[in-house]
């Protein structure tokens, strides 16, 4: 069996951005492209529409369209690029083993940008709006002409929704937080400020009961858990803010994961805690959770593997 130099796991912006700049120094790299909660390969931005906020495109691009020129461009420079899923792998020595449903493939170096995936409440409206007023990431659509100067819905109780609430003030005609308690797991000083400000309005205990629209989303049924009253408010974008779920379970036993399953990285940069092992993009970020942040740290860990890789020579 054939060891390859370099293989990633991931093709959304990080995997694809790894790719480009190992196929540019001659890495041969196999891109194993995998899935996202069965959809397909190409991470988060093929379920997004409009991106505005990517770099080189003042007019916007459609999500799908961006991660295909991704890839094109990395087979360009000589990635191979196979759409399958990493079922199991091996780091506990070198060369390293992965499997996916075509077989075992060995490698020197791995780079693991799986991303991560929101975190959804499950309902049937989200099928039906979903890029059509309802949304997980009020930083990358909240500016969109679908929701300017609209009144808008966030649910969820912790920093995230706090943020995402704040952030969207900036768009919206106003924007009511909904959250199933009275109590937030959100730090006191982002609850205050989202209590304390003019466009924002906060109740609880409050949980979505229904939603109504066209080809958009119109309004949104919220029912008090308490006293089981329904009141209905007109809302052009509901945003679910109720975390993210890094998509690292293949990878637990084998890489130090965080309390909350992130890859763990270390000496600020994107080596894992396996020597040969970087991380790239949502897999490892909590935070920031970019399309164009993937991307850097996709450039990153392509840097290092190839740096890394020499040292072994």
């Amino acid at each position: 069996m054939q060891t390859r130099d370099l293989v990633l796991i991931g093709s959304g912006p990080a995997g694809l951005t790894a790719a480009l700049y190992a196929a540019r120094a001659d890495l041969k790299p196999l891109l194993l492209g995998g899935f996202i909660a069965g959809g397909p390969s190409g991470g988060q931005l093929t379920t997004t529409t409009e991106v505005e906020n990517f770099p080189g495109f003042p007019e916007g691009i459609q999500g799908p369209e961006l991660v295909e020129r991704m890839r094109r461009q990395a087979v360009r420079f000589g990635a191979e690029v196979r759409d399958q899923d990493v079922t199991k792998v091996d780091f506990s020595s070198r060369p390293f083993r992965l499997w996916t449903e075509e077989g075992e493939i060995q490698t020197r170096a791995v780079i693991v940008a799986t991303g991560a995936s929101a975190k959804l409440l499950g309902i049937e409206a989200e099928k039906r709006f979903w890029n059509r007023g309802i949304s997980a990431c009020a930083t990358c659509d909240g500016a969109l002409p679908l929701f300017r100067g609209k009144p808008l819905v966030v649910i969820g109780g912790g920093d995230t929704a706090m943020e995402e609430a704040t952030f969207l003030t900036r768009f919206a005609s106003s924007v009511t937080l909904v959250h199933r308690r009275d109590g937030f797991r959100a730090s006191d000083i982002m609850l205050n400020r989202v209590r304390s400000h003019p466009k924002i309005v906060v109740k609880t205990p409050y949980v979505l009961e229904d939603t109504a629209g066209g080809k958009t989303l119109e309004s949104v049924k919220l029912k008090n858990v308490a006293t089981g009253a329904v009141e209905e408010l007109t809302a052009a974008g509901l945003f679910m803010a109720i975390g993210h779920e890094p998509n690292t379970a293949v990878f637990k036993g084998q890489l130090a994961l965080n309390n909350t399953g992130y890859v763990r990285t270390f000496d600020g940069l994107v080596r894992a805690s396996v020597a040969g092992v970087f991380a790239a993009g949502d897999c490892a970020d909590p935070r920031y959770r970019q399309a164009v942040t993937a991307a850097g740290t996709g450039c990153m860990a392509a840097l290092e593997a190839q740096h890394w890789l020499e040292e072994q020579s």
